[in-house]
């Protein structure tokens, strides 16, 4: 009787890897995604799914081409495994990977001005420690206005966005108007491309903003967390009557700028937990093509509110399966719509370019992709890093505008701190991570919620969501090919 090999944790011999059936192995992670099956992921995000246990046979070389040659050579062209010691298409892996990571190339692409504090809605959920509306020293002034213009000129990305928050950034119109039109001028001197975003609720619209709006073609992005009974409860404001300004709003700007100028987020709160169906139901009603189902960040206001703010991540992955599920389901009757995080994820996975979105980028987006100026002429690596600020926690300040240089702030000790832990490629728990290539680094999570920027991965919401989303993602591509149909219908933008 054959005594079985004693399992042990010290690494094999040389002999013990030698290629005795003809075939090496690439850098590869794995993750078993459900009891049937288990992926395997290379550093760009070429996958394959394969039958639970195909990994120990690679790996001990007992798997063989006779085996299951479909298999093998999938295996083959998703550089999970080569026939020579160096693939002939090394080259190839390295162009890609290094496109894949070409969002460094170009730097910082989004600065974000808060040019206002104050807002008339009192949204239990505010992150960002609003002011009431007649405070009007807490604006951007003109001069913090103009060396932010500075600033976001010197960024070697040619194209580069300005976006308006508050607050409602509204209620500073003309301190919006004086900085469009200044950074206008500044990107013809600068061979810019600049677009423009503000971030409103819609209450303060009228003609003239709208007039200003279309002229220099802006987008407006707004919030609508679902029908009356939830946005009203979220989104408190004098008269109770949030929803119907909010869907007004929109109207006023779909006539006046055009359907795909107007864009909506949605914040999920504990009552929100519930109602998945009603919400995505009101964003196919007001003719929104697609719905980000977002869940609440752990900032500002938000943390003071634990009755209507707080939930495990357990109970917003429930919500979000649910919502998924339906939206699903939606699509397989005819009706278009597309569930955001998800399709950006997506294209992660299937697509071979670098995706825009900051909270999934590695390194990190915030610097590299994102800057903030406040009210007050501080700089903030993130919209949540300034969110931090409101409650006395400075950790992620760059400087300040008129006195730091572009050098100081991107370079400087912060920044440099910051490097050591936004690169998920260098982070214990996400370096052997299946799923690293889909996912990304948060430190100003990380250190709002476990005390450091590096962050615990077994206890860590970021991950704890990202995780468990992505595996969602390919199981339901697994259970049914409709599913995966739908899916990239949603990034190549073909309809079924």
């Amino acid at each position: 009787m054959n005594t079985p090999e004693k399992l042990s944790r010290k690494f094999k011999d040389e002999n013990y890897y030698s290629n005795s059936n003809k075939y090496f192995l690439l850098p590869f992670r794995f993750l078993r995604i459900n009891q049937d099956h288990e992926l395997l992921a290379n550093d760009i995000g070429d996958f394959v799914i394969a039958p639970v246990g195909t990994v120990n046979k690679i790996v001990s070389k007992t798997f063989s081409k006779y085996d299951n040659s479909e298999l093998y050579y999938d295996l083959i062209s998703n550089f999970i495994i080569s026939e020579n010691q160096v693939p002939d298409l090394l080259p190839i892996l390295e162009a890609r990977y290094r496109t894949k990571k070409s969002f460094l190339d170009t730097f910082t692409s989004l600065h974000i001005f808060v040019i206002t504090l104050r807002c008339e809605h009192s949204c239990h959920y505010c992150q960002v420690s609003r002011v009431t509306e007649n405070r009007d020293a807490f604006d951007m002034s003109f001069s913090d206005i103009d060396e932010g213009i500075k600033i976001m000129m010197q960024s070697p990305n040619p194209e580069i966005t300005m976006e308006f928050q508050g607050g409602e950034a509204l209620l500073a119109f003309d301190k919006i108007q004086y900085a469009v039109n200044r950074a206008i001028t500044a990107a013809q001197v600068f061979n810019k491309n600049i677009s423009f975003v503000i971030c409103t609720n819609l209450a303060p619209i009228n003609d003239e903003i709208l007039d200003f709006i279309d002229e220099n073609n802006i987008l407006v992005s707004t919030s609508l967390d679902g029908p009356d009974f939830i946005h009203n409860k979220n989104r408190r404001r004098p008269g109770n009557n949030s929803y119907e300004i909010t869907i007004d709003g929109i109207n006023k700007c779909r006539n006046k700028l055009g359907h795909d100028r107007v864009s909506a987020l949605m914040t999920t709160s504990t009552f929100s937990l519930q109602h998945p169906e009603e919400i995505i139901d009101e964003y196919l009603k007001q003719g929104f093509g697609n719905i980000f189902l977002r869940p609440i960040s752990p900032y500002g206001f938000a943390k003071y509110n634990p009755k209507k703010n707080h939930y495990f991540v357990e109970e917003f992955l429930e919500f979000y399966k649910k919502g998924l599920a339906y939206i699903l389901d939606l699509n397989k009757k005819g009706h278009s719509i597309v569930e955001d995080y998800a399709s950006i994820i997506l294209k992660k996975i299937f697509m071979p370019f670098p995706i825009g979105y900051v909270d999934l980028q590695s390194p990190a987006g915030l610097i590299n992709s994102v800057i903030v100026f406040n009210y007050d002429g501080n700089i903030y690596a993130t919209d949540e890093a300034r969110m931090l600020a409101e409650n006395n926690d400075f950790t992620f300040k760059l400087g300040k505008l008129g006195i730091n240089s572009y050098n100081e702030i991107f370079y400087g000790d912060t920044a440099l701190a910051i490097s050591d832990v936004f690169t998920n490629e260098s982070l214990a728990g996400c370096s052997d991570c299946a799923f690293q290539t889909y996912c990304g680094a948060d430190p100003v999570l990380n250190h709002a919620t476990q005390g450091d920027m590096y962050g615990f991965r077994p206890t860590n919401i970021f991950c704890k969501k990202n995780k468990e989303i992505i595996r969602h993602l390919f199981e339901l591509m697994i259970e049914d090919k409709n599913n995966e149909r739908i899916f990239k219908s949603w990034i190549t933008g073909y309809t079924l």
